[in-house]
């Protein structure tokens, strides 16, 4: 209390300017955390997300593979069965 009536009336503005200003700033600050913290929660959903989708392609690269080696199997019977049965061709002049 002395201590204010020491300081001058302008003395007492500016530093009550500056506590208006430094509440004022703790609140943006508080703000501008919740945000990150948001946005950092929902990089973490979306990285599950992304993990989940490399999941399911690794899966369907395999069942590509799957398939690749089943068709290859396919064309080998069907030019053993081309073979077989079709005539050789003739070279004709």
């Amino acid at each position: 209390m002395l201590l204010s009536l020491l300081m001058s009336r302008d003395t007492r503005a500016i530093i009550g300017t500056g506590l208006v200003l430094a509440v004022l700033l703790s609140a943006q600050i508080a703000a501008v955390n919740g945000r990150i913290d948001d946005l950092i929660s929902r990089i973490d959903d979306l990285s599950g997300r992304i993990s989940g989708l490399e999941t399911d392609v690794r899966s369907m690269n395999s069942r590509l593979r799957a398939i690749e080696i089943a068709f290859g199997k396919l064309d080998q019977r069907l030019l053993t069965i081309e073979r077989a049965v079709l005539p050789a061709p003739t070279l004709s002049r």
